[in-house]
């Protein structure tokens, strides 16, 4: 057993907070990950973990090495990624969860193109748009648009996604077209979203001359769902701002109309994040690099990293 397996056995028992759910999610024996603990904590010096009959929690130092733990982890796994051979075939079963939208109008119709390359691999696809815990729900990763919130997860960003703001042209023969920011306070709505990870309502923010800022606009109606945002945005009930991706056939199709596409709001990060492990399974790259490329048309041209 290397350094890197010590750590990665660490972290995961200060994440589950037990040396027996940590061995299940590592599929090692129980006493392999003790032992990785306390060989780790004999060549550092101090101790990283009080343990208790009941429960195991980190001291002042576990705290400290936790954080840096996880960050040489993740670049560990990221350099075997990078000269791992291409040849390596992805096989076995894949757990992924994408939020609704998302698996609707792009993961799904485009996954035979992925099976066919892969004939050995089989995808668990789940859509949803709450929080998912990867470990006890035995995911291999998730797709995440906006801000991360999961600090024991490694997160590979691909991007930002372009927004647009959009309205209905029922909407706009009723309120008018705004033609700059300012004229939003001329008794316009939006459809508010309220976030079903965090709860939050979101504010309708713009960006101009490199600032940017949320405008208070009243909104009659409230969703937590983008199924029904778009849906009530086309009902005309209000502005709504969303990615490209989600509404690009209404746009062509006239069901919708872009409006203030000078102001737009900065783009939102897309993220697929996964659980810290050693040696992590070529289908997880597999599946990452396929989503990569599929997102690729729809980020902004600076948002990459």
């Amino acid at each position: 057993m290397d350094r890197i397996d010590q750590w990665q056995a660490f972290i995961r028992v200060a994440e589950m907070g037990s040396f027996t759910r940590a061995a299940v999610a590592l599929a090692w024996p129980r006493a392999t990950v003790s032992l990785a603990v306390r060989r780790l904590e004999e060549t550092l010096g101090v101790r990283l973990l009080h343990r208790t009959t009941r429960k195991v929690r980190l001291t002042p130092d576990g705290e400290r090495f936790l954080q840096r733990a996880r960050t040489l982890v993740a670049e560990a796994e990221e350099l075997e990624r990078l000269f791992r051979q291409p040849s390596e075939e992805a096989t076995g079963r894949l757990v992924v969860d994408v939020p609704s939208r998302v698996a609707r109008r792009l993961v799904a119709p485009a996954l035979g193109q992925l099976l066919a390359r892969h004939p050995r691999l089989q995808v668990v696809l789940g859509s949803s748009d709450r929080h998912v815990d990867l470990v006890a729900e035995g995911v291999d990763c998730v797709v995440r648009f906006g801000p991360l919130q999961d600090s024991d997860l490694v997160a590979r960003r691909l991007g930002r996604v372009a927004l647009v703001n959009c309205a209905s042209p029922d909407y706009l023969k009723r309120h008018g077209m705004p033609r700059q920011v300012e004229d939003l306070a001329a008794g316009h709505l939006m459809v508010g979203y309220a976030s079903p990870l965090s709860g939050r309502e979101e504010r309708f923010e713009v960006a101009e001359h490199g600032q940017v800022r949320d405008i208070a606009l009243a909104s009659r109606v409230v969703v937590n769902n983008a199924e029904n945002y778009i849906a009530c945005c086309r009902a005309g009930l209000g502005l709504i701002q969303v990615p490209r991706f989600d509404v690009d056939d209404l746009l062509r199709g006239g069901d919708l109309v872009e409006v203030l596409p000078q102001s737009r709001a900065e783009g939102m990060d897309v993220s697929v994040l996964y659980p810290h492990r050693r040696h992590r399974a070529v289908r997880i790259d597999v599946f990452m690099d396929w989503f990569a490329a599929m997102m690729a048309p729809y980020l902004e041209k600076d948002g990459a990293s």
